[in-house]
């Protein structure tokens, strides 16, 4: 069966993307600056806005608002996940993997979202600054380092001491 992913031009998504069988390789050094250098290079050639992101070990969040009339988000991901792949250890490719020249750094697939209005847009806001909280690294929101929350502290998105509990906004979310 075919996937079907949305294809709305101009749209705001979010998204989840997970390393091969979960690695924790993401935050390492220097993996963590090939990602960003990923991020960076794709938006300099395929523009695109991210309002927020958390780089876990093992998976990411993002949260991303498309130009208008660009609906591309595949390409950059596809792009995004081929450059941080070129030059990074990883576990030897399955038979299939080594047939269509792949590595295993990342699964296949990534899960997207539709963002529906300003609430939903914040609710995945939230949960994206919330996850590494979620799971256990830090206590607090703004001790993550590989996250957004700072920055949009500064624009004025978060006061300093949001995430000291779990909000209200992401109880019952889970999209893992």
């Amino acid at each position: 069966m075919r996937y079907r992913r949305t294809r709305e031009a101009g749209g705001c998504f979010f998204f989840t993307v997970v390393t091969w069988h979960r690695q924790p390789i993401l935050t390492l050094e220097p993996n963590i600056q090939r990602l960003r250098a990923a991020f960076r290079r794709e938006m300099a050639k395929n523009s695109f806005v991210i309002d927020a992101i958390v780089i876990l070990p093992d998976h990411l969040h993002t949260l991303w608002r498309l130009p208008e009339g660009d609906s591309d988000y595949s390409g950059r991901w596809n792009r995004i996940k081929r450059y941080f792949s070129t030059n990074i250890d990883s576990p030897a490719p399955s038979a299939i993997q080594q047939r269509k020249r792949e590595k295993a750094v990342w699964q296949k697939r990534f899960w997207e979202h539709r963002i529906q209005d300003e609430e939903d847009w914040r609710k995945h806001m939230d949960y994206i600054h919330y996850n590494p909280v979620k799971h256990g690294l830090v206590a607090h929101p703004e001790k993550w380092p590989f996250s957004s929350f700072k920055r949009n502290i500064q624009r004025g998105w978060y006061a300093e001491n949001w995430g000291h509990h779990e909000p209200g906004s992401i109880v019952g979310m889970n999209p893992e």
